[in-house]
């Protein structure tokens, strides 16, 4: 922007502006020159708020709306279950680093997460919006899920700082979508990718113990001689 200036027989007064600093100076003729305090501007941008949803309202996004559906869990996750014709681009991807440290929080991790809740060991995908971008321009429409709806929320954020501006948010993930209401893809349901390890196979044997247990009780209930017998039978001692 070119300098306006405007001066009197005695005084001068001077505007000086270009796009980053404005700047007040009053110089007078009889003497010195006094600079005002600069004036700085601050760009001033627009950005649009994420918008979170539950599972039905995703799902009108995307058949309404044309969302393409973001899928941001990790490779393991993924591969468990996910929605049919998503795209997978992970926040969090599998950690192979092989230095001391890595190598020992990876194994205190694989001792327990892993063990027993089959989480896999991950660190944060340093290329996660440079990957974004490479497949969607910033005026896609996205729908961002994961399992537990943390790490679509982290994404999210991420992605609104590259200036998306279409980004919504699955609410408590896919662990909350009832059954049917995406088609999937994998060897599970949606809603139980997130569970491995121990915890499901302790989980299936304390349902087939608990089936036993209410056929046993149904049994004594509606057949007592009989069970009787069979008691009586059992070897004492």
């Amino acid at each position: 922007m070119a300098g306006i200036g405007c001066y009197c027989s005695s005084s001068a007064l001077s505007f000086r502006s270009n796009l980053a600093t404005s700047s007040l100076v009053v110089r007078i003729q009889q003497g010195g020159t006094v600079t005002g305090i600069p004036l700085r501007r601050r760009p001033l941008s627009v950005r649009a708020e994420v918008n979170y949803v539950n599972a039905e309202d995703a799902k009108k996004l995307v058949a309404a709306d044309g969302y393409a559906i973001l899928d941001v869990r990790d490779k393991v996750q993924f591969e468990r279950a996910h929605i049919k014709d998503s795209y997978h681009i992970p926040l969090f991807t599998l950690n192979n680093d092989n230095d001391i440290g890595t190598i020992i929080k990876r194994t205190v991790h694989n001792g327990f997460s892993g063990l027993f809740f089959g989480i896999a060991f991950t660190k944060p995908n340093p290329d996660f919006v440079q990957s974004v971008k490479s497949q969607f321009s910033p005026e896609s429409k996205l729908l961002l899920v994961c399992q537990e709806g943390l790490r679509s929320a982290g994404a999210a954020q991420k992605l609104e700082a590259a200036g998306y501006q279409n980004i919504a948010c699955m609410t408590s993930g896919l662990q909350s979508v009832k059954p049917g209401t995406f088609d999937s893809v994998g060897s599970c349901e949606l809603q139980n990718a997130g569970k491995a390890g121990l915890v499901t196979v302790q989980g299936k044997i304390s349902t087939v113990l608990g089936t036993v247990l209410v056929c046993a009780f149904l049994f004594i209930t509606f057949f007592p001689e009989q069970a009787e017998k069979l008691l009586q039978m059992a070897p004492s001692g």
